[in-house]
């Protein structure tokens, strides 16, 4: 260890003039041990730094470098981890805490002792050492004499800390004057005691010469007494002199403090008169108020435009002089109180004035208003509110004004205009629904005439009854037009059913031109609600000063106060509101206002329903792309709302209508003396997903429809197979096959997209059918060779052979020869011509199938005909047996009664 100590003083340390101390040598405690150095260090040159410095041998040779340094005054604590038992751990805490293991204990404790003494000598820093012996740090001598090897210990803790501390190397100078002194004495150390003797010899020398030239200098000493004795007496004469220089100071100090003083009191008075001219200034500036704006407050016009200005440039000046913040203590001074309080009187006066003059202007325009609902009464258009709006928007910045400073006349203002303008738009909304509804109705002349002329509420509601009358007389004479529909189909074979078609033709165009008609008034009354409520709710977010475009969350509720004519409003007066109750006000004032609009919309769909269940199909589109556009704009307005309210009810009325649809496919009776044919259940959902789907094209709510064709399109395959199973005049098969040809026709040509699988299942059932109609059918015509046939295949498959069949009693050559003869040519046309007529009285003429299913019957006889033939072949072989007629024989049958009938 001592070789390495001197080897590390030498390479590291002396190059940076530092004393290496103390060594230890240790490894990270946990990890792989990777051996390393703990070094003390103190600099060669003042002032002394003490450090603790971590060397480590180097990777690629067996020289030592310098890793880390700790300043000595950073370390915290020094944990030698069990003061009694012996441990090679110990930790010291600097910015981190390092845990290191000592190779031996002996090495960590001299460590530790070098690290202490440090402390006490250079530092004078508290350093905490934890779990260290108290023996250890008192007996510092004892203790390293007895654990660290004496060749370790010379330099560092061999002797006391002022011989460590004195210590210091030879220089150049010293080296050379021993050197000298050594060859003097020719080296001869071997001899030390007469190296001693000569030593203490050449000192005594020296003494002695020392003590003569101390008693030379005798004679110097005492010229130097007398010189410092004149020096004495000169010193005293100057002190004179400056005791009486300061006797003279001391009145023109004195003269001088009361010159400074009377200079601060003329400062200080300078000081405060500036500061009381500043604070009149700012008083003078901030709360005086012009004379010609207390006019205006006072006697201002607030009718004229230049008025109107004049007042509100006032209002604002007002309010700054009233907002002004005042200084501490300006509220104590009573001139200052004085012109608060006629600030507070011109704003009672002006609010007062202000508050009445706009109640007059509501009022004015209800009057003036109602004076021109006679002229829009007749038009579907509703009377235009923008000149009445433009007026007052000239007193939105005094509506701010009042709101700010008087929230009590603004929240009066606000209830007034509410009670006048929802009066006014009560008149307007309702006279604008009764033309709608004379229009939907398309009452006579008369009835729209006095529709024009003012009338009381009970003439209205009267006048709305007998349109609910006349409007259940329309619906009588519709569902009478579609019982001719229903009669017509199933009589077309006589002359007067092509009458009936006539008929029908012209009704349906009948109703196509009224739902038109129905559709075109309904958009225009919601394209003229729309921008009345949008000009309404923009004029009170900008006369009233409410936001409203700012998202906020939360939509208007049932619960809002709608009857009470009174606004939820703040707790302190002259607060202004959060963006979210400005919101909710706004639409309680839209509600309040707007109060009749939702029921009227609602009784005009009620109407509209009550007309023709399938309005609701142009309501429901209508309405959807409305509320779009409407919560496009903003989610939670008024109109947002209402629309949406609507849309439910016609959602409903929708709805309604496809369970009406379904509960007469339930209903329905057929006749038990005629043919089926088409069902007019299945003729309906023609009509309505054809009129569905010319409606619904490019709309919103697309998904509604879809719902109700599923709901539809199931309700007719149950009833259709429900009717067919009832039939007794058409047979089951007839009434699959033509109902599922007529769906499958229908929605092929309408090509509705949710209704694929539903297509692919109708042409199934109508594949079906037909193929079970058509064996069954032929069954007949060769009914006994049919049967003889049966029971051939019985045998066979009962285990009988083919070619042994014949010997069989009942099914020998000769009953099979019976059973031919019965059929010839003549026989066999004459069958088919039979099944012919049959197949056309089953069938109906709208679906022109009868082609079809002679064609499947002719293919089919052909594959029985030939199946018979094997049978023949492989049963009787070598027989000679063949049926009288051919293939080609049947070809021509089949053709010939084809064209014939």
């Amino acid at each position: 260890m001592t070789a390495i100590k001197h080897a590390l003083q030498r390479d590291i340390f002396t190059p940076n003039d530092e004393r290496l101390l103390s060594i230890v040598n240790v490894c990270k405690a946990g990890k792989k041990k990777k051996n390393c150095f703990l070094c003390a260090t103190v600099t060669t040159e003042r002032p002394v730094q003490v450090k603790v410095v971590k060397v480590k041998k180097s990777d690629k040779g067996d020289f030592y470098k310098r890793q880390i340094a700790w300043a000595l005054r950073d370390l915290a604590v020094v944990d030698a981890k069990d003061a009694i038992k012996e441990n090679p751990e110990f930790d010291l805490h600097f910015e981190k805490i390092y845990k290191w293991v000592a190779s031996s204990t002996a090495e960590k404790n001299a460590f530790i002792s070098c690290i202490w003494k440090l402390n006490q000598r250079y530092l004078r820093k508290k350093i905490d050492f934890v779990n260290v012996s108290s023996q250890l740090l008192e007996e510092l001598p004892k203790v390293t004499e007895e654990s660290v090897p004496s060749g370790e210990n010379q330099s560092v803790t061999g002797g006391d800390e002022e011989a460590v501390d004195e210590y210091q190397e030879l220089n150049a100078r010293e080296e050379q004057d021993i050197e000298i002194m050594m060859e003097g004495c020719e080296y001869a150390i071997s001899n030390a005691e007469a190296f001693a003797e000569r030593l203490s010899r050449e000192l005594q020398v020296l003494d002695g010469a020392n003590i003569q030239s101390i008693m030379a200098s005798e004679k110097q000493v005492n010229i130097l007494m007398k010189l410092l004795d004149e020096a004495l007496k000169e010193v005293d004469q100057i002190e004179l002199k400056l005791s009486s220089y300061e006797e003279m100071l001391q009145s023109v100090k004195e003269q001088m403090d009361q010159i400074s003083e009377s200079n601060h009191l003329i400062h200080l008075s300078n000081t405060n008169n500036v500061k009381l001219l500043s604070e009149i200034e700012f008083l003078v500036n901030h709360m005086d108020l012009a004379k010609g704006h207390i006019k205006a407050l006072q006697e201002g016009d607030l009718a004229s435009s230049r008025g109107i200005e004049a007042c509100t440039n006032a209002a604002d000046a007002l309010l700054q002089c009233m907002n002004v913040a005042l200084r501490p203590g300006h509220d104590m001074l009573l001139a200052v109180r004085q012109q608060q309080q006629r600030f507070s009187d011109l704003r009672e006066h002006f609010a007062r004035r202000l508050a009445s003059h706009l109640n007059n202007v509501f009022v004015q325009q209800g009057h003036d208003q109602s004076s021109t609902l006679a002229q829009h009464s007749v038009e579907l258009t509703l009377p235009n509110h923008h000149p009445f709006h433009r007026d007052l928007l000239r007193y939105a910045k005094l509506m701010e004004w009042l709101k700010n400073t008087d929230y009590g006349k603004y929240e009066g203002l606000t209830k007034n205009y509410m009670d006048y303008l929802s009066r006014l738009y009560e008149r307007e909304i309702k006279d604008f629904f009764e033309v709608a509804k004379i229009k939907m109705t398309g009452t006579t002349k008369e009835s729209k005439k006095f529709a024009t002329l003012p009338r009381k509420e009970s003439a209205v509601k009267q006048e709305t009854e007998s349109l609910h009358g006349s409007s259940g007389k329309l619906t009588g004479s519709t569902s009478s037009l579609n019982k001719l529909s229903v009669q017509s189909s199933g009589n077309r074979r006589s002359q007067s059913s092509s009458l009936l078609d006539m008929g029908n033709m012209s009704a349906s165009d009948l109703d196509v031109a009224d739902r038109t008609k129905f559709d075109k008034i309904f958009e225009q009354v919601l394209s003229e609600l729309e921008p009345l409520c949008l000009a309404e709710q923009d004029f009170i977010s900008k006369f009233f000063k409410l936001q409203q475009h700012q998202s906020m969350p939360g939509t208007m509720t049932e619960a809002d106060d709608l009857d009470g004519g009174t606004l939820s409003r703040p707790h302190n007066s002259g607060t202004p509101l959060p963006v979210s109750s400005e919101k909710d006000m706004i639409r309680q004032m839209m509600t309040k206002i707007f109060r009749c609009i939702e029921p009227e919309l609602n009784n005009l769909i009620a109407l509209g329903d009550k007309i023709d269940s399938f309005n609701s199909l142009y309501m429901l589109v209508k309405m959807s792309h409305h509320v779009w556009t409407a919560q496009n704009v903003d989610p939670a307005s008024f109109l947002s709302t209402t629309l949406g309210n609507v849309l439910v009810t016609i959602k409903r009325n929708f709805d309604k209508c496809i369970s009406n649809q379904i509960r007469q496919m339930e209903e329905v009776k057929i006749s038990k003396k005629s043919k089926v044919g088409i069902l007019p259940f299945v003729a309906e959902f023609e009509e309505f997903a054809g009129l569905a789907e010319s409606i619904f094209k490019n709309a919103e709510r697309r998904g509604d429809l879809d719902k109700a064709y599923t709901k539809l399109i199931r309700g007719v395959f149950v009833n259709v197979e429900k009717v067919a199973n009832e039939s007794q005049k058409t047979p089951r098969d007839v009434v699959m096959m033509e109902n599922f040809h007529h769906i499958f026709a229908t929605l092929s040509r309408l090509k509705i997209s949710c209704l694929e699988a539903e297509k692919k299942e109708a042409k199934q059932k109508y594949t079906d059918h037909l193929q079970s109609y058509v064996i069954y059918s032929l069954g007949q015509p060769l009914e006994k060779l049919n049967h003889f046939f049966e029971g051939v295949e019985a045998r066979v498959a009962q285990g009988i052979r083919e070619e042994e069949v014949s010997y069989q009693l009942a099914f020998n050559k000769q009953e099979l020869r019976k059973v031919i003869k019965e059929y010839p040519g003549k026989e066999v046309k004459k069958g088919l011509d039979n099944l012919y007529k049959k197949v056309d009285k089953h069938l109906c003429e709208e679906e022109n199938l009868l082609q079809v299913v002679w064609h499947s019957m002719q293919d089919e006889f052909i594959r029985q005909y030939k199946h018979f033939e094997g049978l023949i072949a492989r049963c009787y072989p070598g027989s000679g047996v063949t049926m009288e007629f051919t293939i080609q024989d049947i070809l021509d049958y089949c053709s010939s009664i084809a064209q014939s009938h």
